[in-house]
C-alpha cells in the first residue's frame, strides 16, 4: 500500500470507521479513486488531512446507517 493510502486508512481509522468497511473500500479501485479524488478536492479547499478524514468518515458511517455498524463484530483493541 502507498504511503498516501495507508495515511487515509490509518486517518479513517482515527475517526472509528471500521476496518473491515476500509478494507472494502480500499480492495476496490474506484471506490478507492473516488474516495482520493474527494479527499483531494477537499484538500484543495484548505482543510488539513485530519479534517478531510473526519469529513469523509462522517460520510461513510452515515451511509453505512448504525445498524450496519452495530451489526459487525467488535474489533480487538490494540495493547
Amino acid at each position: 500500500m502507498e504511503i498516501k493510502t495507508l495515511n487515509m486508512y490509518q486517518r479513517l481509522r482515527d475517526f472509528n470507521v471500521p476496518s473491515a468497511v476500509l478494507d472494502e473500500i480500499f480492495a476496490n479501485k474506484d471506490d478507492l479513486n473516488t474516495m482520493t479524488k474527494s479527499w483531494k478536492a477537499l484538500g484543495k479547499e484548505g482543510l488539513r488531512d485530519d479534517e478531510v478524514a473526519e469529513s469523509i468518515a462522517k460520510v461513510i458511517i452515515e451511509e453505512l446507517g448504525d445498524e450496519f455498524i452495530q451489526s459487525l463484530p467488535d474489533e480487538p483493541v490494540e495493547k
